[in-house]
């Protein structure tokens, strides 16, 4: 039986967590914790293993070393069947959108209510509708996913997500592969939910408009570590030369665009 949880622990922590693909380090003693109700935003350059690290949280990966708790748990080295009781507590939209593409769009966000026991079909329906009102994809209900664009795919994907309400969610770039208007607008729905329901989050981007909306708490990850963590003010202040070219180049890009 499983120690008591703490209500005034972090809701997701990781200690010291490595991991290597072949003999490339990509997460090198990684350390931070996520406490309840914020939202952390995990930025850094491409490939340094900011997906790599919700991976473990969902169990896609396993740690070579150290370890991933979840709400008090330390779920490191839980089986497949062990990490069915994380994945009802704890979702994730991914960056594909990870539709159906044999269902429509309303049944999509219906899917993860299907073996509710509690819920009957006006229910799931009421529910379904609530959501596509909220992500603002009520007119895409009869639809397919490959009829949509990808931001729409996206606000699809987090409706999905929030259906079964969980007690957290994770992002994997919620705004990459999208204009800069549709990206403003997805970042837009997410900072409403997250003032709605005050969920805890992790959001894996590298996109600092997006972080700047968010952000309570900021993950920055350099050669695998951890170089920064702290409130966004500190991030946005930090004399760091990398930080600070990193903010510059990345607020640039959608300026540029939208000139286009």
């Amino acid at each position: 039986m499983g120690r008591r949880k703490e209500l005034n622990e972090p809701f997701f922590e990781f200690r010291s967590l490595c991991k290597s693909f072949d003999d490339h380090l990509v997460l090198d003693r990684v350390s931070f914790a996520v406490e309840r109700g914020e939202t952390c935003v995990i930025m850094g350059r491409s490939g340094v293993g900011k997906s790599v690290a919700l991976k473990h949280i969902m169990g896609f990966l396993q740690a070579d070393s150290g370890q991933v708790l979840v709400d008090g748990q330390d779920v490191t080295r839980y089986s497949e069947d062990e990490f069915a009781s994380v994945r009802s507590k704890v979702t994730m939209v991914f960056q594909s959108g990870a539709l159906f593409d044999s269902l429509t769009v309303g049944e999509n966000i219906a899917f993860p209510l299907a073996t509710h026991q509690l819920l009957d079909d006006d229910a799931i329906e009421a529910r379904v509708q609530e959501l596509a009102e909220m992500l603002e994809v009520a007119d895409q209900l009869d639809k397919l996913p490959s009829e949509l664009s990808t931001g729409t795919k996206r606000a699809v994907a987090i409706a999905r997500a929030l259906a079964q309400d969980p007690q957290a969610i994770l992002y994997d770039e919620p705004t990459t592969m999208v204009d800069p208007i549709m990206a403003g607008h997805t970042s837009d729905l997410i900072l409403r939910l997250k003032e709605k329901f005050h969920k805890t989050s992790i959001v894996v981007t590298h996109d600092t408009h997006l972080a700047k909306k968010l952000a309570d708490r900021v993950v920055f990850l350099q050669d695998g570590r951890v170089s920064f963590f702290g409130p966004w003010e500190q991030f946005e202040d930090s004399p760091d030369a990398f930080l600070r070219n990193f903010r510059k180049q990345d607020e640039l890009i959608p300026a540029l665009d939208v000139t286009l």
